[in-house]
């Protein structure tokens, strides 16, 4: 399944949203500039590895971040950003810019730290936004779960359009990716917790995070409408 488009009208320009787009994307593109055994070095360092969390290294909190807006390759940076680019301006509409900036980056963080847990070892860089989105994900579900999402789903030599619920299609992406997680169980290592891990620490905390940060709705798609009653008729 590919989502196109949600059925979800924002209230204010994501500023944000697509400031974090352009970020990581600029990111990818300077990866990509670099020499590729330059680029291992800047995957080392300024990827999370979680047995550098236990040496005390100061390079391991700053990871947390930069970790974040790298990425491993073309169909990673674009799954990842097609994804925010559809579900993100919603959130950051309704929780405003600067809650929305703090949300994704604390998000990415949880969901970096939620790796070590389970990890603690790896001397394997993870890098990649998965943690946030599946932060900013986690919140749309909760904020939005019968918002429309237009999905292109294949079948057999055709293509169908359909509308499915936020929480039926988001849903299905989180149990699609877990079972990727699952399926790497067969990796040496500690490969197979790395994409489980990430995503399902950012997903508690954007579903902690949803709790607190929830304000006034400013979509007016969501607002009810006014009911307008009838005055009684004076009796003649």
């Amino acid at each position: 399944m590919l989502p196109l488009r949600d059925i979800n009208r924002s209230g204010s320009f994501p500023l944000v949203n697509w400031l974090l787009i352009a970020a990581n994307s600029a990111a990818f593109l300077f990866q990509l500039w670099l020499p590729p055994a330059v680029q291992d070095q800047l995957i080392e360092v300024a990827g999370v590895v979680p047995a550098r969390f236990l040496t005390g290294s100061p390079l391991a909190v700053l990871s947390l971040f930069t970790s974040q807006f790298l990425h491993g390759g073309w169909m990673h940076i674009i799954s990842n950003m097609w994804v925010l680019a559809i579900f993100g301006d919603n959130v950051e509409d309704r929780i405003g810019h600067a809650r929305y900036l703090l949300f994704y980056l604390v998000s990415g963080v949880l969901g970096a730290l939620g790796q070590v847990v389970y990890a603690p070892y790896s001397p394997i860089p993870m890098i990649g936004a998965s943690g946030a989105i599946a932060g900013v994900l986690g919140a749309y579900l909760l904020f939005f779960p019968h918002a429309k999402v237009v999905t292109l789903v294949p079948i057999f030599f055709f293509v169908r359009f359909i509308e499915l619920p936020a929480w039926v299609f988001l849903g299905g992406w989180f149990c699609c990716n877990f079972g990727a997680g699952c399926r790497l169980l067969v990796l040496p290592a500690c490969k197979a917790v790395w994409p489980t891990g990430r995503m399902w620490a950012g997903l508690r905390a954007g579903c902690c995070w949803h709790a607190c940060l929830r304000g006034p709705a400013h979509s007016k798609f969501f607002k009810a409408p006014a009911i307008r009653r009838r005055a009684p008729a004076a009796e003649q």
